[in-house]
């Protein structure tokens, strides 16, 4: 039987917290753009993505089931509903802790032609780790993605909010210096950045 799937297997997924669990993290500002974007739509559900999308920002970067309660308190919704909209989008980091800075490499066909995965087996060995995983430091999260429309600029990586391309090992060296003595988060910064998409949208 695959290792994968297996019938009594313990199911590890993360449990949900319980109400007198629930530890708020949002800051004054985050609760005052939530409230904001509540009164752009019709109904809280509607809410949701942008919702998670403050919770990333303000949970460093990573959905735990704490921010995903939080969110789900917050606009009235069940945990569970909004768990299943922020696993449903490979944006919201559910998986895992991700690290500083995600480097995610695009491997479609454009970007596969011109040497992605050259540059994806640089990258794991340059930073000791596969896809899917981050380094011991906490710094670096590395991803395979789908395509990220910037073929024009394959093979082409995306780092928070900004596109990378085309590269070769010598950009990689110097992508990855920059970020190593860079003192914040791009997870963090898309995430904020995408925020700021929405409330703007909404007064448009």
């Amino acid at each position: 039987m695959s290792d994968l799937i297996q019938l009594g297997a313990r199911n590890e997924r993360p449990r949900a917290p319980r109400a007198d669990e629930l530890e708020l993290k949002f800051s004054p500002t985050a609760v005052e753009q939530l409230d904001a974007l509540r009164t752009h739509y019709a109904e809280d559900k509607a809410c949701i993505l942008p919702g998670l999308w403050i919770a990333q920002r303000e949970y460093g970067g990573y959905l735990e089931p704490a921010a995903i309660a939080e969110v789900a308190h917050r606009l009235g919704r069940s945990y569970a509903e909004v768990e299943g909209v922020a696993t449903f989008y490979s944006m919201y980091n559910t998986a895992h802790t991700v690290g500083k800075h995600m480097i995610e490499v695009c491997t479609c066909l454009s970007c596969h032609v011109c040497g992605a995965y050259r540059i994806g087996d640089y990258l794991k060995q340059k930073l000791g780790v596969d896809f899917g995983e981050t380094t011991a430091d906490g710094v670096f999260t590395l991803h395979e993605v789908e395509c990220l429309n910037a073929c024009d600029r394959a093979p082409v990586l995306q780092v928070g909010d900004q596109y990378h391309g085309p590269v070769d090992t010598a950009y990689v060296d110097k992508l990855i210096e920059e970020l190593r003595g860079s003192g914040s988060s791009t997870v963090v910064k898309l995430a904020d950045e995408i925020v700021k998409v929405h409330l703007k949208d909404g007064q448009a």
